[in-house]
């Protein structure tokens, strides 16, 4: 059951290391407590933030790609649309996959931005944030309805956070038992959750086994944190379902996640589909 090496990772939730933590200004500006003096809005959640990380000098893409040599991970999942992000897509076109932004909000404007993202960096998929939208809006409200036509259309999956949010807002959006309305509507839609489902995690292990096109990432946990339902899950008829992600520099560093990744009870097989298998499948390479 011990995890291999040499599978060539892929990460479906990775960064780079930023001057500071003004990318996290759209979660505060929604925030009414004390938490909008954390330099990261979910501070409280994590024992080791790698802070140290933001400002150091150096290149930040090189840092991340030492980091990812260092444990094995072969790519990471990138947003685009900044300087950073472009540069290493443009520069590690074999280490880096695109991932677009999306915003129901801003209607048509916003569909056509997908377009736009899809045509100019080949993004793999798309990434919601439901509780973060400003306003907020809910996972199966009819106004991501455009967004999820979009994702099919293109042949593309969307990658939504789903369960109680780390920042201190309202949960609602991203209530599990909303998904199964997407699925239904959506049967084409290739849906993967991020940031754990919880407190529903029984839940998604349902609806994962009831939705074909369904999927589950461990994106924000550290390993020894994965609930036990989806490592269950995992290790009898969900094993082409669960995908890895991490969250670094976000919450935690690649010491920390691929430190505690030992320790998971992954069956032999589940480890190469988790580790890269299902999200080769998922982003189609």
């Amino acid at each position: 059951m011990s995890m291999p090496t040499g599978i060539g990772v892929i990460d479906t939730m990775i960064g780079f290391p930023a001057s500071d933590f003004k990318m996290y200004d759209f979660i505060r500006a929604q925030l009414k407590d004390g938490s909008t003096d954390f330099e990261f809005p979910v501070e409280y959640m994590f024992r080791q933030v790698p802070k140290e990380l933001y400002g150091a000098a150096g290149n930040p893409i090189d840092l991340t790609l030492r980091e990812m040599d260092k444990h094995g991970i072969d790519r990471g999942m990138i947003g685009c649309g900044n300087e950073v992000s472009d540069r290493a897509l443009k520069e590690h076109p074999d280490r880096f996959i695109p991932s677009g932004a999306c915003d129901p909000n801003r209607g048509m404007e916003g569909i056509r931005d997908m377009v736009r993202q899809y045509e100019t960096y080949g993004v793999k998929a798309f990434h919601a944030f439901n509780a973060g939208f400003n306003p907020q809006v809910a996972i199966d409200d009819r106004r991501m309805y455009p967004i999820y036509a979009k994702c099919v259309e293109l042949d593309v999956p969307i990658f939504s956070c789903a369960g109680v949010p780390g920042p201190r807002l309202p949960m609602w959006p991203q209530e599990v038992a909303r998904i199964d309305n997407v699925m239904y509507d959506f049967p084409e839609l290739v849906f993967v959750t991020r940031h754990g489902c919880e407190p529903w995690e029984d839940l998604a292990v349902k609806l994962m086994l009831k939705w074909p096109n369904l999927y589950y990432s461990t994106s924000a946990f550290a390993p020894k944190h994965y609930p036990k339902a989806i490592i269950d899950y995992a290790n009898s008829r969900g094993a082409d379902k669960i995908i890895y992600a991490g969250y670094f520099p976000m919450g935690l560093s690649l010491e920390r996640i691929m430190g505690d990744m030992p320790t998971v009870p992954f069956k032999p097989a589940v480890w190469p589909k988790f580790l890269r298998e299902n999200a080769a499948k998922v982003l189609k390479f």
